[in-house]
């Protein structure tokens, strides 16, 4: 059968603010790109370590959980951190002091359904691990680009956009323990430690 919106794998997920006891509670079919609607650089932001992502099969599923959980701990809602955009950051789906909790009804649910509980860092580093042969060549087609803006481009039209992309993924692997020589080519690492 085709996949539908209703369809198809979901995730519950379980982000922990780094800084503060806080944590945001939802649901999406791809959590990479959530994340950096949160915040783009969501490995400084939020605790990968403490992070979970429920695998579901289907969306519904996903939205009863969360729902739930939101339900339960009602009474710990709590704004979203000011660097979050609004548009973004949803307004009853962080809570306060409950990490613990919630972490607990995450194992609940994965036990009693037979789903499978991620630890977000060991997740996202699979994610990038998956995409290595593909890592590898736009790193050098980013390389390409800074190199032909350095060159080419006079200083005051430079936007140094290639640049930050290429530096945000080696941040991004960095910070899930990969070990960048094994995605990354040789010149793009040589870049990298003279930038």
């Amino acid at each position: 059968m085709p996949r539908t919106l209703g369809k198809g794998r979901a995730f519950v997920y379980l982000l922990p603010w780094r800084e503060q006891d806080l944590l945001k509670i939802g649901f999406s079919r791809q959590p990479l790109t959530r994340m950096r609607q949160l915040h783009r650089r969501f490995f400084d932001v939020f605790d990968l370590e403490r992070g979970l992502l429920l695998e579901v099969e289907r969306v519904s599923q996903a939205r009863s959980i969360e729902r739930a959980i939101l339900q339960h701990h009602a009474a710990q809602r709590s704004p979203a951190p000011l660097i979050v955009s609004d548009e973004a950051a949803g307004y009853s789906e962080w809570l306060r002091g409950v990490c613990p909790e919630v972490t607990a009804q995450l194992q609940e649910a994965a036990a009693k359904n037979d789903f499978a509980l991620h630890s977000l860092k060991t997740w996202v580093r699979a994610w990038f691990e998956s995409q290595g042969d593909g890592v590898y060549e736009w790193s050098l087609r980013m390389l390409d680009a800074i190199e032909y803006e350095t060159f080419n481009v006079p200083p005051q039209w430079q936007q140094g956009e290639a640049a930050r992309s290429l530096r945000y993924l080696m941040d991004a692997c960095e910070a899930v323990d990969l070990p960048l020589a094994a995605l990354f080519p040789d010149s793009v690492l040589a870049w990298r430690t003279g930038s």
